[in-house]
């Protein structure tokens, strides 16, 4: 992300910006509005959600004048607004991703269906496209990532987002030649497989968050489809089912990712992982073969060796969306993407026992959780993806706690965007 500062002023310098297109006004949508209104060189032209009320409050939180607020799903109107410098806010998710003057389009909703639709809509209207909905990247970004760059446009990840940031140390130490043995985060709290929003509830509202958002970060699920993300951008993968989730502090991780039989805790090397204890940040674990670095890295006070860590302290969420946002407009490369296609698979498995004829909720819910394992696992198991998952998906036999539910087990009443794009994706990568 080095230099980026200067050439958003350079931008600025010459009477231009980045205008962005945000879809999702939530809590992270709202920091990002106000996080880019104090960049140089961008601008949240216009906003789209089904609350109106929530694009104006963030846009005036912002400093926004409510006076250069125009309320509109017309296209004409909606372009004439941003080119007397005013902001729009709308219903319409299509006129964000179709309207001309938009430079890059950023996805806040978090609903893996809308983000897909989003996504597919944007680089039909060749647009970049930056997704804070990483369940609906590990369930299509491969075929998303394959026909953006075919259109000329940049299909990525968000920098602040956890798989964001550690491709940052990925990319680090990769670049210099590090050996990477492995990828990880920290899990802010503990692992609570039957958590759901009733459970969550008033701790959610104490912070502040959703319910059922907090749930999803409680039954782990949202670690698993972090880290499927980091899998598919980098080929590591979970050493068992579910990953560890180890327990430890920062300086325990080199010892924890040394392979058992060097005395450490993994079986192999390459792995993707989450780690109790050292939340909010991410790491990468590295070591060298060469006699030279080890001495040097000893010197640094790095450690003892044979592996070293890297450790990010902390992610900002969507207040590094805009980095993502400018490298994608300068320098046409994704912050993280899946580049090595499905690697992982995030499945889907019943948090309680589920009835013949019972519907599925959706993520963070009453019904299910994920679990991370590796893609030819869950292929051999015909096992659902969590990201396909909705109110349309009907069981077909009754399922027991804990059990990894399968296509077999499911009726889809109705076809969604992402089911279409994940058949696409089956075949076309098969």
């Amino acid at each position: 992300m080095l230099g980026l500062n200067r050439k958003l002023q350079r931008l600025e310098n010459e009477g231009s910006y980045i205008k962005v297109g945000l879809i999702g006004a939530g809590q992270m949508g709202r920091g990002m509005i106000s996080q880019i209104e104090g960049m140089k060189g961008m601008r949240v032209v216009i906003t789209a959600d089904l609350q109106v009320d929530n694009i104006k409050s963030a846009y005036t939180h912002a400093g926004i004048d409510a006076a250069n607020i125009i309320t509109t799903d017309d296209k004409e109107e909606a372009a004439s607004a941003l080119k007397h410098n005013q902001v729009v806010a709308t219903t319409d998710m299509k006129l964000v991703t179709s309207l001309d003057e938009v430079d890059v389009v950023v996805d806040a909703t978090g609903v893996p269906n809308i983000g897909a639709e989003i996504a597919w809509d944007s680089i039909l209207n060749r647009k970049h496209i930056v997704m804070l909905n990483v369940e609906a990247d590990v369930t299509v970004g491969p075929l998303l990532k394959k026909m953006a760059d075919a259109s000329g446009v940049v299909y990525t990840g968000s920098a602040g987002d956890e798989p964001g940031a550690i491709m940052e140390l990925y990319d680090f130490a990769d670049a210099m030649g590090f050996e990477i043995v492995a990828l990880g985060k920290g899990k802010n709290n503990p692992l609570n497989l039957e958590a759901n929003p009733a459970t969550a509830e008033e701790e959610a509202l104490s912070k502040g968050s959703s319910p059922k958002m907090l749930a999803s970060f409680q039954d782990g699920t949202k670690t698993m489809v972090e880290m499927n993300a980091v899998a598919n951008a980098t080929g590591f993968l979970p050493d068992k089912p579910g990953m560890h989730g180890f327990s430890g502090s920062v300086s325990e991780l080199p010892g924890l990712f040394l392979e058992e039989k060097k005395g450490g805790k993994v079986k192999s090397k390459k792995v993707v992982d989450f780690v109790n204890g050292i939340a909010p940040g991410v790491f990468a674990i590295i070591a060298s073969d060469k006699d030279e670095v080890n001495a040097e890295m000893k010197y640094l006070k790095m450690g003892d060796g044979p592996n070293y860590v890297l450790y990010r302290p902390y992610h900002l969420t969507s207040l590094e969306t805009p980095l993502s946002i400018a490298k994608a407009y300068f320098d046409h490369e994704p912050t993280i993407a899946p580049y090595y296609g499905m690697q992982g698979e995030t499945v889907t498995v019943a948090k309680k026992d589920l009835e013949e004829g019972e519907y599925l909720d959706n993520i963070g819910g009453f019904t299910v959780y994920g679990k991370l394992l590796k893609a030819s696992e869950a292929k051999e198991m015909n096992a659902l993806p969590l990201g396909l998952i909705d109110q349309n998906v009907q069981l077909k036999r009754s399922i027991k706690k804990g059990e990894t539910i399968t296509y077999d087990d499911i009726i889809q009443t109705k076809e969604t965007t992402i089911w279409k794009l994940r058949a696409i994706q089956d075949k076309d990568f098969s």
